[in-house]
């Protein structure tokens, strides 16, 4: 089966499924604790970028996916590093002697999805290169399903899944939180930027003032979500659209604007 390749339209896809991602509000406290822990051990991921070039949310991300942040296991399929992989792909890594480190084995791990410097770590790229890692399932046999590898906890995703190789259940619901859903949250918190997101060009904005929380008057709310999806409408923002204009929507507002937003205390600084 010929294999499925980052087309133009392809790349416009995950762009905009991308920038109009929403993280359901049941699954945000969960998202954002997951990203957290991943931010906390960027050292370590770092450490894969060193050797590897791969950038280290890219590290993060699959590490979340392939092994629950766990350190002391193998990112091809969650063995214990005491011994090579006895899962597929087994026999992993084929060179030096168990144990191995974390560093070691998640290096030969992305290399045999031949994940490098080289790669196109763009929004589309990084998105690319996270399906092809979990493979084209979903695509190519449930198109109306977009995966839940990418995109479970967002609103992307409602329900489709396979629950065992070969065996696709309509109804069945992912509990995973999904790759993309990660990187878009490591974004928000302002964790790391995309290499093919330039910086913002100023235009005209919504006026909303500063407030740390959501207003519980309706329309202020829906008026603070709607300046946030304008924000996220520029390249290199990317905002939680909760309603809530604080210091990072008020940041984002100055990026675009080169002003903080009124009411915010930094103004008078």
């Amino acid at each position: 089966m010929a294999s499925i390749t980052l087309t133009s339209a392809l790349r416009t896809e995950y762009g905009r499924l991308f920038e109009s991602c929403v993280i359901r509000p049941t699954r945000l406290t969960e998202v954002t604790a997951a990203a957290d822990r991943l931010i906390t051990n960027r050292g370590r991921y770092e450490k894969v970028t060193e050797t590897t070039g791969v950038p280290w949310p890219m590290v993060a991300v699959v590490h979340n996916m392939e092994s629950s942040q766990n350190f002391t296991r193998h990112l091809h399929n969650g063995d214990p590093l005491t011994a090579r992989t006895v899962q597929v792909p087994a026999g992993r890594p084929r060179s030096g002697e168990p144990p191995f480190t974390w560093e070691v084995s998640t290096a030969d791990a992305l290399s045999i999805h031949k994940l490098d410097g080289d790669t196109d770590w763009s929004v589309a790229g990084m998105l690319y290169a996270l399906e092809a890692y979990n493979g084209w399932g979903y695509r190519r046999r449930h198109p109306h399903v977009l995966t839940p590898y990418l995109w479970s906890g967002s609103e992307h995703y409602i329900a489709g899944k396979f629950v065992a190789d070969g065996t696709w259940s309509e109804t069945a619901v992912s509990k995973q939180i999904g790759a993309a859903v990660l990187l878009r949250r490591l974004a928000e918190r302002g964790a790391f930027a995309f290499a093919d997101q330039p910086k913002p060009i100023a235009s005209k904005p919504l006026i909303v003032s500063f407030s740390a929380k959501a207003s519980r008057d309706p329309e202020r709310l829906e008026q603070a979500k709607a300046l946030q999806r304008w924000l996220n409408t520029h390249t290199g923002i990317f905002v939680l659209v909760d309603g809530a204009p604080g210091k990072r929507t008020s940041d984002a507002f100055r990026a675009v604007t080169g002003e903080l937003l009124p009411g915010d205390p930094r103004r008078s600084s």
